[in-house]
């Protein structure tokens, strides 16, 4: 009588893993019946945004004394001689120079400054963000011109666990639409037709391969 009631439940448990393994197939199907990833996704028009943590050189023409290197501070502000306290984040560095000349035209005649960022982060919105199986998730900068490749260098490519074929991009920029990617087609079968153009604020998602 035990050994039926034991041989029911192997039966149903296996019954149940097999449901939930084709759930999970159907749902890795899903994730794949995005459209491809658009091979050109370049902005021409594209401006560096200063975020936080960025570092600035900020060079005032014939005023050593007020010229120097600042970090952005975590709340997006900067503070320089004469101007304590000055909004950076989300400005490009030639927006923040003249901001910086209004603040300066106070104490100093007809102030010509320049900025120079000189270590990046970017700004939040602007990032590149790399989540799940990559060897090292995290959100780097954007740069003009930047493919999935530069992405899949920077990151440490991916894990051995990774579905890289599966793996979902997430275009801020477009309202959120997603698109499939092929980085196992592209990182370990080394097809170049599988590299894709980012934009600013992207997203990319990998996910865990079922075995």
């Amino acid at each position: 009588m035990a050994l039926n009631a034991a041989t029911r439940f192997v039966k149903e448990l296996l019954s149940c893993l097999g449901v939930c393994t084709a759930m999970l197939v159907l749902a890795g199907c899903a994730s794949n019946n995005y459209p491809p990833a658009p091979v050109s996704a370049a902005t021409t028009d594209y401006r560096y945004l200063i975020g936080p943590l960025d570092v600035v050189n900020i060079i005032v023409w014939r005023n050593p004394e007020l010229s120097l290197s600042v970090p952005v501070r975590p709340d997006g502000h900067i503070s320089t001689p004469l101007v304590e306290d000055l909004p950076a984040i989300g400005r490009s560095p030639k927006d923040l120079a003249r901001d910086i000349e209004k603040a300066l035209s106070k104490y100093t005649r007809d102030p010509v400054v320049t900025v120079v960022v000189t270590g990046f982060q970017g700004a939040a919105s602007e990032q590149i963000r790399i989540i799940g199986e990559a060897a090292r998730p995290q959100a780097i900068p954007y740069r003009q011109n930047m493919t999935m490749l530069d992405v899949m260098i920077q990151v440490g490519g991916l894990t051995d666990f990774a579905d890289g074929n599966g793996a979902v991009l997430v275009r801020g920029k477009e309202d959120g639409k997603q698109y499939r990617l092929r980085l196992k087609d592209l990182i370990k079968r080394g097809d170049i037709s599988a590299n894709v153009e980012v934009r600013p604020g992207d997203v990319v998602i990998i996910p865990q391969g079922w075995f």
